[in-house]
């Protein structure tokens, strides 16, 4: 969530003239994260978070907001898109497609508790439930394909030990058949700055616009990745054992899925070493830019591979 495209003050009050929010007060750009431009926005009826799409195009964007909406009925906490007077999510602001959603109360943390990663864990299964009977269907667009054009742009950059590392885990995972697990709408994201807390209750989930259809245990690896996770890359057996119990409570794992969970680990950290590998070698210009160490996942990838014994139930 960096600042790529600048919006004024002015030129947020314009845009406003088709919602029924009240009067532009504050306009805040938010720094953190790297994919899309994005501005905490208070007005005179309640707060908000302005975001303009700097890569998924208004074809794409539909499936989000639906999703977004969809959950929130069955009792997921996200942020709900605010409609104009067309009965419109989307309207263009600065050449780009954007969108106003609510703020959620909460703040995220860096260093979740027992009690918070059960919290998470009954949260992720919960979605993934809620999740089942929405209608439509986004294939990953950072699956297979994603990874192997992804590993030629960032290979350049790396050292030979890196580049075999690369090349070594993107040829398993492009090799290995199709795992009979369960699939369904993913988060593919939720790292603790995606997730709101209030004390020990899941205040928020945000940023959904990596959202897509893929494996549910995909989904739990990328979260179990950065919740469970010591400074040195390793998982933590106590916070990744009650994670994946209180998951279990409500969406009960399956044979298949305890076999593959070290692949999903593996797999869930390639996937973001490639993309800070790319984002750090091959940024866009921004206003305010924040990218991530791709170090720390290669760390975590590294001890995955070494591990004999995965942490499980």
């Amino acid at each position: 969530m960096s600042v790529y495209t600048t919006v004024s003050k002015d030129e947020l009050t314009a845009w406003l003239g088709d919602y029924s929010l009240g009067k532009l007060l504050e306009l805040q750009g938010i720094a953190s994260g790297i994919e899309n431009t994005n501005y905490f926005v208070t007005t005179s009826t309640g707060r908000f978070v302005l975001t303009l799409f700097e890569k998924l195009s208004f074809e794409e964007l539909p499936f989000h907001m639906n999703l977004m909406a969809h959950l929130a009925r069955h009792g997921i906490p996200c942020p709900a898109p605010m409609a104009n007077r067309y009965d419109q999510f989307l309207k263009v602001l600065n050449d780009k497609p954007a969108c106003i959603v609510s703020r959620l109360n909460g703040k995220s943390t860096t260093t979740p508790t027992l009690v918070q990663c059960y919290a998470m864990g009954e949260m992720l299964a919960q979605m993934h439930t809620a999740g089942q009977s929405f209608s439509h269907n986004m294939p990953n667009p950072r699956g297979k394909l994603w990874r192997a054009a992804t590993s030629l742009q960032v290979r350049p950059f790396l050292e030979e030990n890196q580049q075999e590392l690369l090349d070594t885990e993107v040829a398993l995972h492009a090799k290995s058949a199709q795992l009979c697990l369960p699939t369904g709408l993913i988060h593919a994201d939720l790292f603790r700055d995606n997730v709101l807390l209030e004390d020990n209750r899941i205040g928020g989930l945000i940023d959904f616009y990596f959202a897509c259809t893929d494996l549910l245990l995909y989904d739990v690896a990328i979260t179990v990745n950065d919740w469970c996770m010591n400074t040195d890359g390793t998982l933590d057996i106590p916070r990744t054992q009650i994670f994946l119990r209180a998951y279990h409570a409500v969406r009960p794992f399956n044979e298949i899925e305890h076999k593959s969970w070290q692949q999903m680990l593996r797999l869930a950290a390639l996937r973001f070493w490639l993309s800070r590998l790319f984002d750090l070698h091959l940024p866009r210009e921004g206003e305010l830019i924040h990218a991530h160490d791709p170090r720390h996942f290669e760390r975590i990838l590294q001890n995955h591979i070494a591990t004999t014994h995965v942490v499980w139930l």
